[in-house]
């Protein structure tokens, strides 16, 4: 019997622990630390964790968040689908850049040319506000003939990508960069994330959430 009692006693100094661990509120929160986009898109491949990054080439900002994107990106999981997209910010030359953008990633050549044209910005000091910038920066950068630049930059296609871009990021109601939106849902800005460094761990928390809710749901 005495060994019963200290049993019970043991057990019952445990069980208050555990019912504060279970109780615990997330370490991150709704509307404190990220905040829901005001349509909720939907994602380009369902069999994995959308992760995208708004951003504008004119951000001094989201060339200073590169490097720790960079090495996120490095440690990506398998399980998360990560896009890009670029904001104009209401600005005609974003849109130009945007529109070159969208051209180098159809051609393949989106790595070099988008680390040419934030360097050449905010690392050269030039405006690259003109189609004739972004075409030399564009074959300097790639060594693909400007030629083949012009017949995809002034396609049919990039005009839609150019205005798909904004009507999403419009219907989700971003208004700053640079921001992470995970699963179409849910978007985290330096601000609500208390910094861009803090930004990515808030990323990594949401897809753990998508990542635990998926497992459910199977």
């Amino acid at each position: 019997m005495k060994l019963l009692a200290r049993a019970m006693i043991a057990l019952s100094a445990l069980l208050p622990l555990a019912c504060s661990a279970a109780e615990a509120p997330p370490k991150y929160q709704l509307g404190r630390d990220y905040k829901a986009v005001r349509a909720v898109q939907p994602t380009s491949d369902p069999d994995k964790i959308e992760v995208m990054e708004v951003f504008a080439y004119s951000c001094p900002h989201c060339f200073q968040f590169e490097p720790a994107l960079s090495a996120w990106l490095d440690k990506k999981p398998a399980d998360v689908n990560f896009l890009r997209i670029p904001h104009t910010l209401g600005s005609e030359a974003n849109e130009l850049r945007n529109r070159a953008m969208f051209t180098a990633h159809l051609m393949g050549q989106f790595d070099k040319f988008h680390r040419a044209l934030f360097g050449a910005i905010h690392g050269g000091g030039k405006l690259m506000s003109s189609t004739e910038d972004l075409r030399t920066l564009f074959t300097t950068a790639t060594g693909v003939p400007a030629a083949d630049f012009d017949g995809v930059y002034k396609s049919f296609p990039i005009d839609g990508r150019v205005r798909a871009a904004e009507q999403v990021i419009e219907q989700m109601g971003i208004t700053s960069v640079p921001g992470m939106i995970v699963e179409g849902r849910y978007w985290v800005s330096p601000r609500a994330g208390g910094g861009s460094k803090e930004m990515l761990a808030v990323t990594d928390f949401l897809v753990e959430q998508a990542r635990k809710e998926r497992k459910k749901s199977r």
